[in-house]
């Protein structure tokens, strides 16, 4: 069965910008960048994949042409983007300690619907279609809240941006609600991704780790997108730019060094969450560059450069850390000082499908060099999705299958090819200053000190290793550092 271009066809039409980046044909070179969505709009599907993308994976996989088709065959080999897959939704998703967790069962069927959506773009199997939709309109029909402890932000977060990537890819289908889809994701992911970007959880905004931030930038940028909503949109991308917690790029990336890499502050951390800073990062810039948003090279490619140091420490190689202190705990509740002076050991076997993204949008889209991470993506390939990187939370945190979804033509002329251009409304908030429209709220519960204390998902995940080795990294914990030179440079 082909593919259903006329279907898609129609989608061009109201969201044309996004799929600027077109697709002609096997071979086919596309045009290095988007234009803006519309003002009163957003181009759809536009999150991470455009209508020119899903046509070129399906037409490349038809054509027998690598990489696709191992990426395709990597899809079809998971469970989870088998039709027969039946959801099994609940009222209220627990995560955290003390609470009865159930979370599992949420970001199973989320990846079922994300991989049934992607399998049907590309194989034009209806049966697949009619899955991942059943998935989603089974959770909008019965979800009422999103609960636990603090870690209800990083379920609200992670699995609302995948919601809505998941959605994204079947938003025509006769049969999806999406009215109650919207007001799903409106109504129990949005507002608490919102109000912890606002209040942190009622804590310093150095107490969260950068990934605490990044995930909540992802849900309120992909359900703006997915509910036609700039506001939203133009809040995530401001905070991107300029927030004050440490998920905001040039306090996540607080160093550029000469040699042209920039220290990523999770390093000192562990290797597991630095992966999953960068996919997230990676992600957050894919959404909004299909909007006509230029996150990738913002701040002169600062992205790039932090996306290279982590690729060569990944890889085993040395890299350069500055050491910074970070202020943990809540106002009036309690508060302390933590100090990372060096980077965390790596296992050079651990992998993450993170690093397809990235690579073809620096090298093909733009042209640019990025010898690390082309190398760590050619060691990460073909890349998986939720399944295949362990059984646990941290091996659901991507979508993945970037070996089949981001793979590219070389653009032509890249380094002449404009920037996409962002919305009025964002750029005037290039100063700082919020939108008329900023729906953030004023206040926000504050936590308590056991809250903070035991903040972040205590889960082992292994890690698959591209050698079959397993690495250990856990979920989202506590605390994130703020670097002094980041702090002398705002």
């Amino acid at each position: 069965m082909t593919p259903q271009i006329s279907r898609r066809t129609i989608l061009r039409a109201t969201g044309a910008a996004a799929g600027a980046a077109g697709f002609t044909g096997v071979g086919a070179t596309a045009t290095a960048a988007p234009a803006a969505a519309a003002s009163t709009g957003c181009a759809h599907p536009g999150l991470l994949h455009t209508a020119a993308d899903l046509d070129r994976m399906a037409v490349k996989v038809k054509a027998g042409a690598a990489p696709y088709t191992a990426g395709f065959a990597k899809l079809t080999a998971n469970g989870h983007s088998h039709s027969g897959w039946t959801p099994n939704p609940q009222a209220t998703v627990y995560r955290g300690s003390g609470t009865p967790e159930n979370y599992a069962t949420l970001y199973n069927d989320i990846h079922a619907a994300y991989q049934n959506a992607l399998r049907y773009h590309v194989s034009g199997d209806s049966a697949h279609a009619d899955t991942a939709v059943a998935i989603l309109n089974a959770w909008s029909a019965k979800l009422t809240k999103v609960d636990g402890s603090a870690d209800r932000f990083l379920a609200a977060g992670l699995y609302g941006y995948q919601f809505a990537n998941a959605a994204e890819l079947v938003r025509d289908q006769a049969d999806f609600d999406l009215a109650g889809f919207q007001k799903m994701l409106l109504d129990h992911f949005y507002p608490l991704s919102e109000t912890f970007l606002d209040v942190h959880n009622g804590a310093y905004a150095t107490n969260y780790w950068p990934n605490w931030d990044l995930t909540a930038i992802a849900c309120v940028l992909a359900v703006g997108i997915f509910c036609d909503d700039r506001a939203k949109v133009e809040r995530a991308v401001d905070y991107f730019k300029h927030g004050d917690g440490l998920g905001a790029i040039k306090n996540a990336i607080p160093v550029v060094h000469d040699d042209g890499l920039a220290e990523w502050l999770e390093a000192g951390r562990d290797q597991g969450h630095t992966l999953l800073g960068v996919g997230l990062m990676g992600t957050i810039c894919e959404m909004a560059w299909n909007q006509g948003i230029d996150l990738y090279g913002y701040d002169d490619n600062r992205f790039l450069k932090g996306a290279q140091y982590v690729a060569k420490w990944s890889l085993g190689g040395e890299v350069r850390y500055t050491a910074n202190t970070r202020q943990k705990g809540a106002p009036g509740v309690w508060s302390g000082q933590e100090t990372a002076s060096e980077a965390a050991t790596v296992n050079p076997s651990m992998t993450l499908p993170i690093w397809a993204m990235i690579s073809n949008h620096y090298t093909r889209r733009r042209g640019l060099s990025a010898s690390y991470v082309t190398q760590i993506a050619a060691k990460s390939a073909p890349e998986g999705g939720g399944g295949d990187y362990g059984p646990n939370s941290g091996g659901y945190d991507q979508l993945g299958f970037g070996t089949l979804t981001y793979t590219r033509d070389k653009a032509e002329n890249t380094t002449a090819s404009p920037r996409p251009a962002a919305p009025a409304s964002a750029a005037a908030n290039e100063s700082g200053s919020g939108s008329a429209s900023d729906p953030r709220p004023q206040t926000g519960a504050t936590a308590s000190a056991g809250d903070l204390a035991t903040t972040g998902s205590n889960d082992i995940v292994g890690w698959s290793a591209a050698t079959g080795i397993t690495a250990l990294a856990g979920g989202l914990l506590l605390l994130r550092r703020r670097d002094r030179v980041r702090r002398e440079s705002r």
